[in-house]
């Protein structure tokens, strides 16, 4: 492994031409960093989802468009010599707009991967730019190039060996001699065909890169000083994180820290690369390490939430000294691709949650699952849910762990409690109405 680095910028810190100047002195500041993955600016992706998801008038697609030209404009406007890539840039929103209007945009999910990496695109074209600006030599890479997925569109998955030697062959004699800025969330299926690996998924690029060139570390700059105790848009009295094990980041990442994306931790775990997550507009205020070991694993870390979550319980008389039932459930489960966070079992019914933010692809495939499971078993489906998980390390053997939590949040009704299977976690299902709350009170009791 050698001492190399990836760093991946959010949309908030390439959001304008101020803040991209900023992550080009991080970037240029690091020597070892050779590659650098960006995000769409702030904005774009929101509105590229309405034109992907939502049916408009050729008016309102002008609109929409337009909205876009001017955030990339501003950036386009300040650099000293915007000749250099504006004509690059055009042909992007040209084809940005041509994809906005082609009439099967709101009905096909490669027509949709095609028009959601334009932010990207565009995004990395301007970084390039402003990187040479500041001196320093930088290409403007096509991660469709390298980044091999399946043809899953919108939730791709990564062809791991295919990637590492397309890296080996076509990116890493680039790095040889620029820094390297390409696009997060972005691949390509073996036809050449424009893929994304969900949303979040720019964090996941980058420590795929990382594995890929056999980087030692790999930094996500985003707009917050590291990993917190919690969410500090709940509580003020949230604080940084100086280091996390990657057990309790995967654990956090799961379970609703939103600075990291879960399948960050994969390739990171793999290869044993430190993973620093930071502020690109206070790089000088530190972060949060992320490695294998810890100088210190306390029994509480952080208190996370996952939003919008289903429970469903399945029942059956059958099910009693049945065998077979619950690979029947969960066979179905698996057909659909769902992951299942939390499970609990009793002798006739079996009770999990699943993922269901509104509009996404899980939204649509639980409604397909739920029909299949009620062939074959009574099902109940309860809405409006939250995840709150307290993260930490022994959980199950420290003594005086479970007592804490419990005491913290009495007077709350806990619909589900999952406990023991993991060290690292202790995870509730509540009201999404009580969640917030529930968040602040461990929060006090654990961390204040």
């Amino acid at each position: 492994m050698s001492s190399l680095n990836v760093a991946k910028f959010g949309g908030t810190s390439v959001a304008n031409y101020e803040t991209i100047n900023n992550c080009a002195s991080i970037v240029i500041k690091n020597t070892n960093t050779k590659v650098m993955v960006v995000s769409a600016a702030a904005g774009v992706t929101n509105h590229l989802v309405l034109l992907a998801n939502t049916a408009l008038t050729s008016e309102q697609i002008t609109d929409v468009v337009e909205n876009i030209r001017k955030i990339e404009f501003a950036i386009l406007n300040k650099l000293k010599k915007p000749s250099e890539v504006e004509d690059k840039l055009f042909a992007l929103l040209d084809e940005l707009e041509k994809l906005a209007r082609h009439e099967e945009i709101n009905y096909r999910d490669d027509l949709k991967d095609a028009l959601m990496s334009m932010g990207e695109r565009m995004s990395s074209l301007l970084c390039a730019a402003i990187i040479r600006e500041q001196g320093s030599p930088a290409i403007n890479f096509d991660i469709r190039k390298v980044l091999r997925t399946d043809s899953k569109f919108t939730e791709a998955t990564p062809d791991l060996s295919n990637i590492k030697a397309l890296v080996k062959q076509l990116l890493i004699p680039e790095t040889e001699h620029h820094i390297v800025v390409t696009q997060g969330f972005v691949g390509a299926d073996e036809q050449g065909r424009t893929t994304t690996l969900g949303r979040g998924g720019s964090d996941f690029t980058a420590a795929l890169i990382a594995e890929a060139i056999g980087a030692s570390t790999c930094e996500i700059w985003t707009d917050v000083i590291g990993v917190y105790t919690t969410d500090p848009r709940i509580t003020d009295k949230a604080r940084p994180l100086p280091e996390l094990s990657f057990e309790e980041a995967a654990e956090m990442a799961t379970f609703g820290a939103k600075v990291l994306h879960p399948a960050t931790m994969e390739p990171a775990l793999r290869q044993n690369i430190q993973v620093f997550v930071g502020s690109s507009k206070e790089p000088d205020k530190g972060g949060t390490w992320i490695r294998r070991d810890c100088e210190n694993e306390p029994a509480f870390r952080a208190v996370t939430r996952r939003k919008d979550q289903v429970l469903v319980t399945v029942k059956t008389p059958k099910m009693m000294y049945a065998q077979g039932f619950l690979e029947r459930v969960f066979s179905i489960i698996a057909k659909h691709e769902l992951s299942v966070d939390l499970i609990t079992t009793s002798e006739i019914a079996v009770s999990f949650t699943l993922d269901n933010p509104p509009n996404s692809m899980s939204e649509k495939m639980n409604k397909e699952t739920l029909v299949e499971l009620s062939n074959i078993c009574e099902v109940s489906v309860e809405r409006d849910f939250d995840v709150v998980t307290v993260v930490g390390n022994n959980m199950h053997s420290e003594a005086g762990v479970s007592s804490s939590i419990f005491s913290a949040i009495a007077d709350f009704n806990l619909r589900m409690i999952c406990f023991g299977a993991n060290v690292h976690n202790l995870s509730f299902v509540v009201s999404n109405s009580d969640s917030e709350d529930i968040v602040k009170r461990l929060h006090k009791a654990l961390f204040e």
